[in-house]
């Protein structure tokens, strides 16, 4: 028996939304954005449109505006549950209403409606948000326009309002029937050397001699198949600095002046130390960590593996694509090898249920790992939903292991809708456990990834597009064998009557390599032009003290958008804000006031316009419409799908994504990105246990790092047993660190450019062989290099 999911098509009805315009300008680190919503009512009646969009959880919106018949009409941020009241009054009275508001359940997504369009009519919404964006290992500075929007899995029992339960319908690519563009501006001091970007782009234009400036835009005919990502490349980016950006000056509202700047106004001269009256600072910091090769070798590492249905898809949409449970299990190979003797470990697996590997993190020897990596090459994406609460709960509730702090890696595509309350989960156990997160697929939730990270003093991570799963994860491993960075503070050297006033979290935790940003507001009497301030990271490695300083100029430089002021305001909110049922009544009171007062919108405000300059109701019963999302990868051509009586509840509906059918097959175990399920998973476990060279000769390590001499490694190296035994240049030497040097030997000449992935396994194999051959080291290198025909540099054998 078979029943509708609800997603459907329009059925070549007319939709309103005919394209969305971005304009975006990148100074430095932050990016301006303003996106334009072009509505056009082609029916006959009145509608009411919803649009449901992703947004980046570090996007900060602080304005939306309405263009009417060339009138402008600016929305004021209000109490959200206000604001939702006065929209629904103004369309039931036949009043143009527009109304924009973050989900109830995430911070990266958001609901736009619009309420009465009348027949013939257009309208161009825009809205614009500020955003600091984050920095890639190798330099790129990484800016992502989200467009595609998973659908969030829906817990049985939960009532909470949510625009993700909107019922939106499914249409192919080739029939969506909107548009994206999108210009670029792009400016540094430090000089771009390149542009970079997953989508096809224009030819990048630099508009100065110095290459100080430049613009590029997204090429005609992109369609919604994936996130926009634009990789910016300076000649320097890791400059520590600190930028002063001026208050609003305080005056009385002037009558032509919007309601929200009178908003705004007025509040200040009621409170002149109000926070956008008062100078902001945003202080950048490269802290000098010295390298340590020393990492530690203690500490308890649990793996927590999503196994919901969507880890089936393909990693990307381009043919041969790796699918997302592939790239998973070869990713905890990785670091089941790359893992300390003398450490702990377990693995969970969730979706709708969990399972663990074992029922207490074990320690980490040759048989425990052997058990676990044999299991991970039977890992399927066949655990239904995305419940992560569960398993973090129990996680949480095991005793700790004395001397191994909890160190916790979280693999997930985001798909949750209680992401508050996972968020408050990890908050609460912050103090015993750092959390590295890691974002799989496009459309994962930055929300639900960032926030768990930030709470907990890890890192997060996305994998999308091209981008390879390992390497980030390995690099993360890296971060939490760091020795920890203890007693961190910061500290300020201002003139008299001046103060700082922090408004990020104080940090907890720094990585080496690492960019830092804080902000504070400046409080009391600014002194004369030239006049300076300083300001210090202070902290303990290794019982040594380090210090980072910084000298600043107090002079404020005005910005007309109050860029610094609204980053600074998003990130007091989201060290408060844990949604409608989350968030504790304080939090909340500071969190719609500091919101009301930057415009910059919170769980519990929301935007709403209303065109008062309507002269009579428009007429006519109206009619409601969903913007329809689009259909991502090729499997899915049906426009109509159906799921078995048998499913969970699941709101799959709530967004038109090929996800939503993945959630209708979790109950029949299915492949939901294959017609044939059977023979996916033996080609799964196949590419796992044979796939390249590289990951052959890895799964052939042993937990001490060393390796046999046997007929598999012979096969990698490409020499036989006899001359490989023919060729052991140090009697006293076993075949085991014989075998280890060939295997780094190989390591080096062919896997160089993977050198991230297993930097961390060769480290912990160099460590073995010193203790096992000692001053024979250069003399098996040597030979090595001559059995191998390679060249590689003893040096790297150094203890």
């Amino acid at each position: 028996m078979e029943g509708s999911c609800g997603l459907i098509t329009l059925q070549k009805k007319p939709v309103a939304l005919k394209s969305i315009s971005v304009t975006l300008s990148i100074h430095e680190f932050v990016a301006c954005v303003s996106a334009t919503l072009n509505y056009e009512n082609e029916e006959k009646v009145p509608l009411e449109a919803s649009f449901v969009f992703p947004m980046d959880e570090d996007s900060a919106v602080y304005s939306f505006e309405a263009l009417v018949d060339g009138k402008k009409i600016v929305a004021e941020l209000q109490d959200k549950m206000e604001a939702q009241h006065k929209y629904e009054d103004a369309i039931s009275q036949g009043q143009e209403a527009y109304l924009l508001e973050e989900d109830s359940d995430s911070r990266d997504v958001f609901c736009c409606n619009v309420g009465n369009l009348q027949p013939g009519s257009k309208v161009e919404l825009t809205l614009r948000y500020v955003q600091e964006l984050p920095l890639d290992a190798d330099g790129a500075l990484r800016y992502v326009l989200p467009a595609i929007l998973n659908p969030r899995y829906h817990l049985s029992g939960r009532l909470e309002d949510s625009c993700l339960d909107i019922k939106t319908p499914l249409v192919p690519l080739d029939e969506l029937p909107y548009t994206l563009s999108m210009v670029a501006t792009i400016s540094s001091q430090h000089g771009i050397q390149r542009v970079h970007s997953n989508c096809p782009l224009s030819a990048v234009a630099f508009l100065a001699d110095d290459k100080t400036s430049a613009q590029v835009s997204l090429a005609e005919g992109h369609k919604f198949d994936r996130d926009v990502e634009l990789l910016i490349y300076y000649r320097e980016v890791h400059s520590p600095r600190v930028s002063v950006e001026a208050g609003m000056l305080e005056k009385k509202p002037e009558r032509n002046l919007p309601s929200p700047i009178k908003t705004v106004l007025h509040y200040i001269s009621r409170c002149p130390d109000s926070l956008m009256g008062d100078p902001s600072v945003m202080v950048s910091f490269y802290p000098n960590i010295p390298e340590d090769e020393a990492s530690v070798t203690c500490g308890e590492f649990v793996f927590l593996m999503d196994c919901s249905g969507s880890m089936q898809c393909p990693m990307n949409n381009q043919d041969g694509s790796q699918s997302r449970i592939e790239a998973a299990q070869e990713t905890l190979i990785l670091l089941l090898k790359s893992l300390p003797i003398g450490c702990y470990f377990n693995i969970y697996q969730f979706g709708s249920s969990y399972k663990e590997f074992f029922p207490e993190s074990v320690k980490y020897t040759q048989q425990t790992m052997e058990e676990a990596v044999n299991r991970v090459k039977l890992m399927r994406a066949d655990l239904g939903g995305t419940e992560i609460l569960a398993p973090l709960q129990n996680i949480y509730r095991k005793p700790p292991i004395s001397g191994h702090p909890l160190q916790l890696f979280v693999f997930t595509d985001g798909e949750v809708s209680d992401t508050f309350s996972v968020i408050k989960e990890v908050q609460s156990n912050g103090n015993k456990h750092r959390c590295f997160s890691f974002g799989i697929g496009e459309g994962a939730s930055t929300s639900l990834i960032k926030s768990i990270a930030r709470v907990s003093g890890g890192t997060s991570e996305f994998i999308t597009g091209k981008d390879r799963m390992q390497p980030k994860v390995l690099r993360s491993l890296k971060h939490s064998l760091q020795p920890a960075v203890e007693d961190i503070s910061l500290s300020w050297n201002l003139p008299p009557g001046v103060s700082a006033n922090l408004l990020s979290p104080e940090p907890t935790v720094i990585f080496r390599g690492q960019r830092l940003i804080l902000y504070a507001r400046l409080t009391g009497k600014m002194p004369a032009a030239e006049a300076t301030g300083e300001v210090g990271l202070k902290y303990t490695l290794q019982d040594k003290r380090f210090e980072d300083k910084l000298t600043f100029s107090l002079q404020p430089k005005p910005d007309a958008d109050l860029t610094i002021h609204r980053l600074a305001a998003k990130s007091f909110i989201q060290t408060k804000d844990l949604g409608l049922t989350q968030t504790p009544a304080m939090d909340k009171k500071d969190v719609l006031k500091i919101s009301i007062e930057s415009g910059v919108i919170s769980s519990f405000t929301a935007f709403i316009a209303i065109n008062k300059e309507l002269k009579k109701p428009v007429q006519g019963p109206r009619v409601y419409r969903e913007i329809p999302r689009p259909v991502l990868y090729k499997a899915f051509k049906s426009p109509r799908i159906l799921c078995g009586s048998g499913a969970p509840l699941l709101h799959a509906q709530s967004l038109g994504s090929t996800y939503s059918s993945l959630r209708c097959s979790v109950s029949m175990m299915g492949n939901p990105c294959s017609s044939n399920n059977s023979s996916t998973k033996s080609k799964s476990s196949h590419k796992v246990i044979g796939g390249t060279k590289l990951m052959q000769l890895i799964d052939l390590q042993k937990a001490n790092g060393s390796w046999d001499l046997n007929e598999d490694l012979t096969k990698i190296l490409g020499v036989s047993l006899e001359d490989l035994l023919a060729a052991h240049p140090a009697q006293h030497v076993d075949l085991s660190g014989w075998a280890t040097v060939l295997a780094v030997v190989w390591l080096h000449t062919h896997g160089k450019d993977q050198k991230m992935e297993w930097e961390l396994l060769e480290r912990k194999a160099v460590a073995w062989i010193h203790t096992q051959a000692g001053s024979n080291v250069p003399t098996l290198v040597k030979t090595a290099n001559t059995l191998l025909k390679s060249s590689v540099d003893p040096a790297v054998f150094a203890p």
